[in-house]
């Protein structure tokens, strides 16, 4: 009989001496694992498990726990025995296959949820959205401007960004050129990122660029409901900044607000610093990552009165104060040559440009 073979119990008919040597036999098992554990922990190495950390009763929290998600660029194929394609059966259960493609996607719901700006009365809906034969426009919209007005449409070329990546400045550049060839009134690219040098781009000859940043639920294709109540597709505008002089050669940022441009009656509205949530400076942008080296934080309510309820204890305004306004500590000038400023609005939308200084 082998070792994981023999019983935990003894049966009822067995011989009080069968029993003595099953008792025996486990309580020589039992010292024998013992002595194994015992010899693991004193030369074995350690291992810390962090995510199951140990309970400090006397630490306050101040954020939640941080996670990292990241959704895999891979998609499934099926193959047979000799390796050979079994016509896309997996891609078609996860929504990627010939029925429905990602830009066919986007287009059912951009085509229901419009694009929505800062404000809620600034939703661009579209009356006519269409496939276009284009390298990088790849559908026609038409919109009614000035809300619906007696003074006609304007006609939108929509640009969409990769699935799994980010819209470089080169991009923008062709889409808006092919946009200007084929007479569109404006270019809406839809991306779920964009680079630093793509934010700063804005219009090109005559036709203005709306970029708008594409909700990451986006990525969950078939399982997203298309109703038209989120805010799958939307346009956050510029911000307003001023570079100022300070003392000792240092330079400082103040924050005005956020111009965004309105398609529907073609003018650039400057919002007040109400909209900003937040806003962070690189004060030495190396053009490829943003360092959050300065962080403020705006709006109407008091962000640290819930603080002080959590730390039960009073906090130096003066201090606090500082992280609370719409003009930056003085820094100095950076040795790159650029500052890189983030904004974040209420809706958790973001935008980035890049000065010079």
């Amino acid at each position: 009989m082998l070792e994981w073979e023999v019983p935990r119990e003894p049966d009822a008919h067995w011989s009080d001496e069968a029993k003595q040597a099953l008792e025996r036999f486990w309580e020589a098992r039992i010292a024998r694992q013992q002595a194994i554990d015992a010899s693991i922990a004193a030369q074995a190495e350690y291992e810390y498990l962090y995510d199951k950390p140990y309970a400090d009763k006397k630490t306050v929290r101040v954020a939640g726990p941080f996670t990292v998600e990241s959704l895999s660029p891979h998609r499934l194929l099926g193959v047979d025995e000799d390796d050979e394609l079994i016509g896309h059966v997996a891609e078609a259960k996860l929504g990627y296959g010939a029925q429905q493609g990602f830009a066919e996607m986007i287009l059912d719901h951009l085509k229901t949820t419009g694009v929505q700006q800062a404000h809620k009365e600034d939703r661009i809906a579209f009356s006519v959205l269409r496939p276009w034969p284009g390298q990088l426009v790849c559908a026609e919209g038409r919109y009614a401007e000035n809300n619906g007005a007696a003074s006609g449409e304007k006609r939108a070329g929509i640009f969409i960004g990769p699935e799994f990546g980010t819209v470089s400045r080169p991009d923008l550049v062709e889409a808006a050129r092919e946009a200007a060839d084929a007479g569109f009134d404006v270019l809406i690219a839809c991306a779920f990122n964009y680079d630093a040098h793509a934010s700063e781009f804005s219009k090109l000859g005559r036709v203005p660029i709306l970029k708008a940043r594409m909700n990451a639920d986006l990525h969950m294709a078939d399982d997203l409901k298309n109703t038209g109540k989120g805010n799958l597709f939307v346009i956050f505008g510029e911000p307003d900044i001023d570079i100022l002089e300070a003392e000792n050669d240092q330079v400082q940022i103040k924050i005005n607000g956020v111009d965004v441009f309105h398609p529907n009656s073609g003018e650039i509205r400057s919002d007040d610093t109400d909209g900003i949530a937040c806003w962070f400076v690189d004060t030495d942008y190396n053009g490829e990552s943003f360092f959050v080296r300065h962080a403020y934080f705006l709006g109407a309510s008091d962000p640290y009165k819930s603080l002080k309820t959590t730390l039960k204890a009073e906090i130096n305004a003066e201090a606090w104060s500082t992280l609370r306004s719409d003009v930056s500590r003085p820094f100095d000038r950076p040795s790159s040559g650029r500052i890189a400023v983030k904004v974040i609005n209420h809706l958790g939308d973001e935008v980035m440009k890049v000065f010079r200084a």
